[in-house]
């Protein structure tokens, strides 16, 4: 498996768990450490510029077609980063 289908399948991993936490149990965003870890990979992820990287290899043609990636959509990250914003800020 390539490094970059490795990657988008943990990144996929940790963007599904994050939206089961928020959903389920929002609170745990304030304690869990599993899911901070998640949260904060995630967010390095998008804002590093490898997801950019990784859509692009995605746009080109280059990962295979069976492979979910969810995760390189234009929104899915951006959207829970701005629910766990305002969850955070209390809105």
């Amino acid at each position: 498996m390539s490094e970059t289908v490795y990657r988008i399948k943990i990144m996929e991993f940790y963007l599904d768990s994050l939206c089961l936490a928020i959903k389920n149990c929002p609170e745990a965003f304030d304690y869990d450490e599993n899911v901070k870890d998640m949260l904060k990979k995630l967010t390095d992820y998008y804002d590093g510029g490898q997801w950019m990287r990784d859509y692009e290899a995605d746009e080109r043609g280059e990962l295979p077609p069976g492979l979910k990636r969810g995760v390189l959509s234009e929104d899915a990250v951006y959207d829970l980063l701005s629910e766990v914003h305002n969850l955070r800020c209390g809105q």
